[in-house]
């Protein structure tokens, strides 16, 4: 197949939203639990995504506690390409002292809605994500409040992050539900199966994060990185040196293989791989403009099945203890 590297589209459910497979993520952005960010580079980052086709750019109230949304308005508004992009932003977590916690009230909904839109210099949201389920009350008061924005055109699509399939039902049961957020990589599969196939016969897309792993699917990672301040990988099992070894010897056999089957770079095999997998859209974090180009190795090819199953035969062989990102996971209730 010809290497058109051209971004591809698609679109969300019944929202009339048409946006790019690549959605660019903005938590680095933020700077806080990626060791720190640079404003200008950041800027120069989310207009190199721009340039790159990219049209949804996706981020949270709690990146960098309102970072990312200043950031992310400033250079929309600024560059005066707010027009070109759906925004993705989240609400129901809540911070205090550095800590943070979910609070999916309605107080909280309707408080994160009105800040986010002034630190966006916007008027709208094309989509909003319940960041995480407050197991401190119903899912259902959270789900009346994001229909409240929805219903007054605040928001033109309803998403959540880090559901499970009856947290959805539930959701789905008070509010329209159009999108999912959950995390998706060739290490970390949990949405495989029941998950995946609940929101297909819902209408409802995924649009999945972490698709590098947090930095190991980037081929850049070394056995003797070292992770400071507060850098979220501290508490990743995954980074430490128990199983650290097992992740690496696998992502060098991904990488051998992404390069003696199509002369990709590891980084554009692993989202090509879950762009494959029944992923409308995937997002790709980055803050540093050079963190962009790799997106035009991403499109214009396709991973077979045979291919597949090697890549499932690696991580059989190497990783002995696999772990899952549920260490991400904040508590309820502000303390």
């Amino acid at each position: 197949m010809e290497d058109t590297k051209r971004m591809e589209y698609i679109g969300i459910a019944d929202t009339g939203l048409r946006v790019s497979r690549i959605a660019l993520g903005t938590w680095a952005i933020g700077g806080w639990m990626w060791g720190g960010a640079d404003e200008e580079q950041s800027i120069a980052t989310i207009l190199a995504a721009l340039d790159k086709g990219v049209t949804l750019v996706d981020t949270a109230p709690v990146y960098g506690f309102g970072t990312s949304e200043r950031v992310v308005g400033k250079a929309l508004a600024e560059s005066g390409r707010r027009d070109e992009v759906s925004i993705s932003t989240k609400c129901c977590l809540e911070w205090k002292d550095g800590k943070v916690f979910r609070n999916g009230s309605r107080d909280r909904v309707l408080l994160e809605v009105e800040d986010s839109l002034k630190r966006l210099r916007t008027d709208r949201l094309e989509i909003l994500y319940v960041h995480w389920p407050d197991s401190a009350r119903p899912i259902e008061e959270t789900a009346a409040a994001v229909r409240e924005v929805y219903e007054q055109g605040t928001v033109k699509a309803v998403g959540v992050s880090n559901f499970t399939i009856d947290q959805m039902r539930r959701f789905k049961g008070e509010c329209p539900l159009h999108l999912c957020q959950p995390p998706y990589n060739i290490f970390e599969r949990a949405v495989d199966g029941d998950f995946k196939a609940w929101c297909e016969r819902n209408d409802v897309s995924l649009m999945t994060y972490g698709v590098l792993c947090r930095g190991l699917l980037s081929g850049k990672m070394r056995p003797d990185a070292k992770f400071t301040g507060d850098d979220l990988r501290q508490w990743d099992p995954k980074f430490q040196a128990r199983r650290l070894p097992q992740y690496l010897a696998a992502v060098d056999g991904l990488a051998a293989l992404a390069k003696d089957r199509y002369r990709k770079s590891l980084l554009a095999f692993a989202v090509r791989w879950v762009l494959e997998r029944g992923v409308p859209v995937a997002i790709w974090g980055g803050r540093k403009p050079e963190q962009m180009e790799p997106l035009d190795e991403i499109f214009g090819w396709s991973l077979d099945l045979a291919t597949m199953a090697l890549v499932d035969d690696i991580l059989a062989e190497h990783v002995k203890d696999p772990v899952s990102p549920a260490f991400m996971a904040p508590p309820s209730g502000v303390g």
